[in-house]
């Protein structure tokens, strides 16, 4: 199978494009290389992937000297001319849609950037598959989308209809727009949930990483909403095996779906929703502690409001996952933490 992931110099997309060049896929990796967060760690993963930054020039594929199946592009979404040459050219028979612009709190202060990625690039690579014939497309939604939502755990057929960031109206618009072409033009979509990612090589930008790096250097950690926060985090591991399981296993249409009670996490056309959690939130300062006891190391804590746009609490509900692809994320935040920081100070040298 020759596959497109979008986003590999990204924290997700890097794990996917390792994992499934492993598994033998031919593999095309894309990227615009944003400076979001800090470059010289996306270029870190790509390098260790084997692609060379030296040798990435936009809109030219770079073979990786680590997997002879897999190849890497410097390039933007919103670039239609040339994602529509590269379809061309390449001929997926899936695509992983991985790239956005990231974060909840930066959707306050830069909404336009989400606007282009999230939404315009979006429907470049929906029209891609439509136009060149892709049978196959999965694309990272978010847990941000329940919003104002307060019955717990989440499900997927729960309404997300009051999103209270940019960044979750446009994974909601994501959802509806995949929806759209699986109805006119048979694309088979899967929008995948993310809640809470975490693990080696994550985004600088994401609470772990950011908590270490301060513990570390002795510098106080922000805590909203004065701690009394719960998160259903979700090892980097077990998402992607989840993502795994949704290329191997395309959305099929419900047979069972009604139009009068409509299920918003299916369709009579091939489209599906999943949420991808650990099923099991943690509160904040239990989090915080974990970190402390790995890293032998209190934390100075500077105790903050809710920041605007945020939730209180996320947690999912992940039977879909279980019943329809038979797994279950499990991987306990005391495992997945010890993985962190022993990836950060090796890579860190700290």
């Amino acid at each position: 199978m020759k596959i497109l992931i979008t986003g590999t110099a990204g924290f997700i997309g890097f794990h996917l494009a390792n994992r499934l060049a492993k598994e033998g896929f031919d593999v095309v990796g894309l990227d615009n290389i944003n400076d979001y967060y800090d470059v010289g760690l996306k270029f870190g993963r790509l390098e260790f992937a084997g692609i060379e930054q030296n040798r990435v020039a936009y809109g030219e594929l770079v073979d990786s000297i680590k997997f002879n199946n897999y190849r890497f592009m410097k390039l933007d979404l919103k670039d239609k001319v040339a994602i529509d040459r590269l379809f061309k050219e390449e001929r997926f028979d899936c695509v992983c849609h991985l790239a956005a612009q990231a974060g909840v709190r930066y959707s306050l202060k830069n909404p336009y950037s989400y606007i282009d990625s999230n939404i315009y690039g979006f429907l470049n690579i929906l029209e891609a598959c439509r136009n060149f014939e892709v049978e196959n497309l999965c694309f990272a939604s978010s847990s941000s989308v329940y919003g104002l939502n307060k019955k717990q755990p989440f499900s997927e057929s729960d309404n997300v209809d009051h999103p209270i960031s940019l960044y979750a109206a446009t994974k909601k618009s994501n959802e509806l727009m995949a929806h759209t072409y699986s109805y006119l033009y048979g694309l088979k979509t899967t929008g995948l949930r993310f809640f809470t990612v975490y693990g080696p090589w994550g985004r600088p930008d994401m609470a772990l990483f950011k908590f270490v790096k301060n513990i570390l250097e002795d510098k106080p950690i922000e805590v909203y909403n004065y701690g009394k926060m719960k998160r259903d985090f979700t090892y980097i591991d077990d998402i992607i095996e989840g993502v795994v399981r949704v290329i191997k296993k395309p959305a099929q249409p419900n047979d069972e779906w009604s139009p009068l009670h409509p299920d918003p996490a299916s369709s009579k056309v091939a489209y599906r929703i999943y949420n991808i959690g650990n099923n099991s939130p943690v509160d904040l300062m239990e989090f915080i502690e974990i970190i402390e006891r790995l890293l032998s190391k209190k934390a100075k804590k500077q105790l903050l409001p809710m920041q605007p746009g945020d939730v209180e609490s996320t947690f999912a509900d992940s039977s879909a996952l279980v019943e329809e692809l038979g797994y279950r994320p499990h991987t306990p935040p005391e495992v997945g933490i010890k993985e962190f920081i022993d990836w950060y100070r090796s890579y860190y040298r700290v």
